[in-house]
């Protein structure tokens, strides 16, 4: 259901018009932009980590501006603030009836939106209050809990907390993270110095009652399955890299991306909505990119890596390869003992213990004698000039037809569902208003890039399927079989600019999510060896 705006304009419209206002000002701050308006609409809180003179304080005093009647609160913390400085001064009034009580009007417990630099110098005397504040959104004055308006702290900082347990609880109250950086464009820098006005008020408003009703509407919300699938497996993949998220967060997340969804005018939480997952996971700078990969892959192919892919198909037609050599073209004879070698193998083995033999092919019209190295350049032509395409045991042919059966199973699927995704995900992450335009060419970039990898890897299922002479059945690759819906029965609502609702298929198959086709080479080296 559309949220309607005093004036006409639904809430997805008029949040589209806010954004346009602030990416038209505030150059290279698109994500930012995104992230700060959604924790103003989640009531989350938001962290700035980055140098000074990046436009942190403007940009969340703008963001102020937007809520109609906002109030701002900004202050820059050191070591030395006191709690008046933030929470206001006692109540002399309250003290003559002995009751020790602050004056907060104008303070940080009356704001709707504030900044506090330098948020990791709080002292301890601040930081228990702020807590209290960020989590629970109260505040303690005297004996009254006071209902704080707080939509949203924005905190900005040079540096992250040393370790300390009281700042890592404040750090962890902080949802989204964005670091910041300097203006690198040359044209946008030229247009801050010389174009952009000093003074920027967005023209949109949004009453505070409409971000009340957007989160109430957004509680009811469905998750899509593959949204869940894509959470749990991505925080398995972070406990591997010891990258622990606390319950608190991933519950806040999973309310976030509802809100997300909801002022998008969608009907559930779609798979796009966990990219920004990318701006709420990491702990450290130098995890983001690393988050950022996994959610991305996640998001677009369901975990599967086709690159990963392509190395079996490698693998798995070297490792034919090699056994397709073991069985000798013809029987060899060693001169110097007269042993008899059938398989490549044992006259590597002889060869080995008597690296000084040499050798005879049993072959009509030919008694020369071969040292080792002539015999394996002889071998290797009469391979070729055979034209046998397979000399495997039936156990060994077997093992490679069960193998490669699985792996031409896996990429028809990884195909299938690479070739269903695409318009999917356009008309997923042109419904979602939330992701930045360099998140949505980086997800089509990497579903073009999984096609072509798809791509090279069928050429090494041709050319196995040759090797072993299996028929094309049906028109379909040996061993592939059709692709049966997910168990879950994963499907996705979309909503396109208003119109109707079009449910299609969002696949994420849990079986695909791992390396679990990884080290086949290793397993055909259990079952018969491979030199």
């Amino acid at each position: 259901m559309a949220i309607t705006i005093p004036g006409g304009l639904n809430l997805k419209e008029t949040l589209l018009e806010i954004k346009a206002e602030f990416a038209g000002y505030f150059k290279e701050r698109e994500a930012e932009i995104n992230g700060s308006l959604l924790a103003v609409l989640s009531g989350e809180n938001l962290l700035f980590l980055g140098p000074p003179g990046t436009a942190k304080t403007q940009l969340a005093g703008s963001i102020c501006q937007i809520i109609e009647g906002g109030n701002f609160f900004n202050y820059l913390l050191t070591s030395f603030s006191t709690p008046e400085e933030i929470f206001g001064p006692l109540s002399l009034k309250a003290l003559e009836e002995d009751e020790f009580r602050r004056n907060i009007n104008g303070c940080l417990p009356t704001a709707h939106v504030a900044l506090l630099d330098e948020i990791f110098k709080a002292s301890s005397a601040i930081l228990n209050s702020l807590l209290t504040i960020l989590n629970e959104r109260k505040y303690h004055n005297g004996r009254e809990i006071v209902d704080v308006p707080l939509l949203s702290v924005f905190g900005a900082s040079n540096e992250l907390p040393e370790e300390d347990e009281s700042l890592e609880a404040l750090y962890d109250r902080f949802l989204f993270r964005y670091r910041l950086s300097y203006i690198q464009d040359d044209e946008n820098f030229k247009n801050l110095l010389f174009r952009e006005p000093e003074d920027f008020r967005p023209s949109a408003r949004i009453p505070v009652s409409e971000i009340e009703e957007l989160r109430k509407n957004a509680n009811s919300l469905s998750v899509d399955p593959d949204v869940e699938i894509i959470i749990t497996e991505l925080r398995k993949n972070l406990q591997l890299q010891e990258i622990e998220i606390s319950d608190r967060r991933w519950k806040r997340i999973v309310q976030v991306l509802k809100v997300a969804a909801c002022s998008s005018g969608c009907s559930a939480v779609d798979r796009t909505m966990a990219l920004l997952l990318q701006h709420m996971l990491w702990n450290l700078p130098e995890e983001r990119e690393t988050i950022r990969k996994a959610v991305f892959k996640l998001v677009v192919s369901g975990g599967t890596d086709t690159e990963k892919l392509r190395q079996d198909a490698e693998d798995l037609r070297t490792a034919l390869s090699i056994a397709l050599k073991n069985e000798l073209p013809v029987r060899v004879v060693c001169d110097s003992c007269g042993e008899e070698f059938q398989l490549r193998e044992t006259l590597e083995v002889h060869h080995a213990a008597c690296p000084n033999h040499s050798y005879t092919l049993r072959q009509e019209g030919n008694s020369r004698i071969y040292p080792y190295d002539n015999l394996v350049r002889e071998i290797e032509s009469l391979h070729v000039s055979s034209g046998k395409k397979s000399t495997l045991s039936q156990s060994q042919r077997e093992v490679f037809e069960i193998e490669f059966e699985a792996l031409a199973d896996r990429i028809n699927r990884v195909k299938k569902r690479l070739e269903e995704e695409k318009e999917l995900l356009r008309d997923l992450m042109e419904a979602n208003i939330w992701l930045s335009t360099a998140d949505r060419n980086e997800a089509l970039l990497l579903h073009d890039t999984g096609s072509s990898e798809l791509s090279g890897t069928e050429e090494f299922i041709t050319e196995i399927r040759d090797i072993l002479s299996l028929q094309d059945k049906g028109g379909r690759a040996a061993g592939s079989v059709p692709v049966k819906p997910s168990s879950s029965g994963l499907l996705s609502e979309v909503s396109h600019s208003g119109s109707h609702a079009a449910k299609v298929e969002a696949k994420v198959q849990a079986s695909d999510l791992g390396n679990n086709a990884g080290g086949f080479i290793k397993g055909l080296g259990s079952r018969f060896k491979l030199r």
